[in-house]
């Protein structure tokens, strides 16, 4: 007897239907993204407090360190605790409800 043969793109399609509605990760989401940018502007502010000219700066040198900044506010928004975003999600959802 041959079992039935199911793709990755059944699995998920059925994932995602038995899934059910949470409706607070949308809000998890928004908040956790307000963080980064929270953090993002601070490390910006960090940036910009130099006590001297850096003697090899150009454009590219301050597009990189954005990136960076940016790619770094994201990793630490997700990955430690600040409470920036529980405190958001709490706010709304008392709101909400």
């Amino acid at each position: 007897m041959e079992l039935p043969s199911f793709s990755s793109e059944h699995i998920t399609r059925v994932e995602v239907l038995n899934k059910k509605p949470d409706k607070n990760s949308d809000l998890r989401e928004v908040a956790e993204r307000f963080e980064a940018i929270f953090i993002n502007q601070i490390l910006k502010q960090a940036r910009e407090t130099k006590l001297a000219d850096d003697l090899f700066g150009s454009s590219a040198t301050t597009t990189y360190e954005e990136l960076l900044d940016t790619q770094t506010s994201e990793d630490i928004a997700s990955n430690v605790k600040l409470g920036i975003a529980d405190a958001l999600v709490r706010q709304f959802s008392r709101d909400g409800e």
